[in-house]
């Protein structure tokens, strides 16, 4: 088949994009399809417009990638495109609304004040939460602009870096506990939870480096959780997949706390997740018997097959 693949993009996850985009397009041509590379930049939409090929692989992260806008430009152009439509982008980028659909289905969220440019006003705004808090944006991944507060100022500081990527910040609970992350794949009714993956990162936290650095975090296949843990992660993986109307692959990530008495707390549905050598989603294909080349053909041709 031609193929081709979006990837760089002008967000703040443009160096992962650029990695996930040559992993992608080196395994399509192990595949033998007739591949092309773009680097997306919304002042050259012509290059997609003018695209003659059976298939899109959208490889950006992110703002102009993530959120929908390219696939809204691949739907009107009537052009056939890996992962999930518009409004399942849309929705799992945006963290404050999607959590509300993850609390109506049952899924443990975190507590949560969110703040918005326009209106957030530092001397008169009062944290309800307890300290240590989370504080990131609304809209970026990859934990970009995301602070671990542990007093009023250095929340307040995290708080004006967050708002430099994005208009909405959310200040959330601090829950302690291993990181886990659930790959899901699957035709629409038919999705199914790949192995739990538990992120053990190098650095205090799992930041930027843990993410993408060689490495800078293991990945523990499968997870050191309970029986129960386990299933609460992977069945509301799923749920949170099809509620929010994600399509073909997404990896949703979870804190699990230490106290087994306390549920696990979903952080985000990603739906491009990462694709470079060092990330989660490739590794939980493999441990099912899908190499990196198989994977990709596996997500082209269940979303060629959602088209007809």
């Amino acid at each position: 088949m031609k193929v081709a693949v979006l990837y760089g993009g002008v967000s703040a996850e443009r160096e992962v994009s650029l990695s996930s985009g040559k992993g992608i397009i080196d395994a399509l041509k192990q595949k033998g399809h007739d591949v092309i590379g773009i680097d997306f930049n919304p002042d050259r939409l012509n290059e997609v417009i003018e695209l003659e090929v059976d298939v899109v692989y959208i490889a950006l992260h992110g703002r102009f990638g993530e959120d929908g806008k390219v696939q809204a430009l691949l739907d009107m152009l009537k052009i056939p495109y890996v992962g999930s439509g518009v409004q399942g982008s849309a929705l799992a980028l945006d963290k404050a609304k999607s959590k509300l659909f993850f609390h109506q289905e049952g899924t443990r969220v975190a507590k949560e004040q969110v703040l918005y440019k326009h209106t957030f006003n530092e001397q008169s705004f009062r944290c309800e939460l307890e300290f240590p808090v989370v504080v990131k944006p609304n809209q970026e991944g990859s934990t970009i602009g995301l602070t671990i507060a542990e007093d009023e100022s250095s929340m307040i500081a995290g708080i004006k870096q967050a708002f430099e990527f994005d208009q909405t910040v959310m200040v959330e609970e601090f829950i302690s506990g291993r990181e886990v992350t659930v790959a899901v794949l699957g035709a629409k009714g038919q999705e199914q939870a790949l192995p739990v993956i538990e992120i053990v990162p190098k650095n205090k936290f799992y930041d930027y480096e843990a993410k993408y650095a060689e490495g800078g975090s293991e990945h523990i296949i499968p997870a050191r959780l309970s029986a129960e843990q386990t299933a609460y992660v992977q069945k509301h993986a799923v749920r949170s997949h099809q509620i929010l109307g994600c399509e073909i692959y997404s990896r949703v990530d979870f804190i699990v706390p230490e106290d087994e008495t306390q549920l696990p707390c979903i952080l985000e549905v990603n739906t491009l997740p990462g694709m470079t050598p060092t990330s989660l989603y490739p590794d939980a294909a493999k441990e099912i018997g899908l190499s990196y080349p198989d994977m990709v053909e596996k997500l082209i041709q269940l979303s060629l097959e959602k088209q007809s």
